[in-house]
């Protein structure tokens, strides 16, 4: 097949381009590399450096016409979306729809999109969450991954696509950006590897599902092979860790010490956060095999291989 991947040079959809590529799909990679690293970028595939809103991203998709479009391009950091909800919405929504009329145009007919479950649900009535429970989003990124879903459902309504949005708990491993509230556990392994101290918003007791970003893209694969599959998909472990115990852990595999600075906690982020992913493993034979301390330590390591390599 051929697939057109936005945000290949990111620290998830690289590895979905390469785990495409290994599978003998022709891929398009689409990225501005604002966030993403040329480094990334498997050779094998065909490669537009543009905006996702622009009209070279159009043209980039209407050139290759793909059968499928993976998009992960986005604007990810839920304080900035805060601070410019203005810029989240031209990144995330009208970014989205530049590329839904081209896909449109170019005849693709299935779409996987990389949505938000615990931006999406927002403060939960249950834990963990289903793909029933209301969304409620705190932050003008949670709203546009929600209006996004919602874009992309009429898209396929309209058109007769296929369409799968993956609600992504907090995803971590190799390649991780370690810019923005999104990374932290990124953030965590270079400050540990560097002998400083990490810093924790708010009292650190804030929970979050962290799921392995070699899981994540397994979930990408099953959803490519089963195009039947559309709506909305949690992807997550079920398993709620607070954010101390995430420091405890990189901390431990970067064989420190120290305990984390805390600082005030930011507006807009839920208190807690956890997916029920039964879904996905009923859906799409789905279900994460890493367990978060094996992450963490296969993180930490790809972070002081990288820097002893410079």
């Amino acid at each position: 097949m051929k697939i057109a991947i936005t945000g290949g040079a990111g620290f998830i959809a690289s590895q979905i381009a390469d785990a495409y590529l290994e599978r003998g799909h022709e891929v398009l990679i689409i990225d501005d590399l604002s966030t993403g690293s040329r480094n990334n970028l498997p050779a094998q595939a065909t490669f537009a450096e543009c905006d996702i809103g622009s009209k070279a991203a159009r043209d980039a998709l209407l050139a290759f016409k793909p059968d499928v479009l993976n998009h992960h391009a986005a604007q990810m950091d839920v304080r900035k979306s805060v601070a410019d909800p203005l810029f989240d919405a031209r990144v995330n929504v009208l970014g989205l729809l530049n590329l839904l009329e081209a896909c449109r145009e170019a005849g693709t007919r299935r779409v996987l999109f990389a949505s938000s479950g615990g931006a999406a649900y927002g403060e939960q009535d249950r834990y963990p969450a289903d793909e029933s429970h209301a969304t409620r989003p705190a932050s003008p990124y949670g709203v546009a991954k929600v209006a996004g879903e919602l874009y992309l459902n009429s898209f396929a309504h309209m058109y007769g696509w296929s369409a799968l949005s993956l609600r992504y708990a907090n995803v971590y491993g190799p390649r991780q950006n370690a810019h923005g509230e999104a990374g932290v556990v990124a953030i965590f392994s270079l400050k540990c590897l560097a002998g400083e101290r990490c810093t924790v918003f708010g009292d650190g007791l804030q929970t979050r599902d962290f799921v392995y970003v070699g899981d994540v893209v397994a979930a990408n694969v099953a959803g490519l092979e089963r195009p039947h599959v559309q709506g909305a998909v949690n992807i997550g472990t079920g398993v709620e860790t607070d954010i101390n115990q995430v420091q405890f852990l990189v901390a431990k595999a970067a064989g420190r010490g120290d305990g984390p600075l805390y600082q005030e906690g930011k507006r807009g982020e839920a208190r807690r956060s956890v997916l029920d992913a039964a879904h996905a493993k009923k859906v799409l034979g789905w279900q994460p095999q890493v367990p978060l301390e094996q992450g963490i330590e296969r993180t930490v390591d790809f972070f002081r291989q990288r820097s002893t390599a410079k």
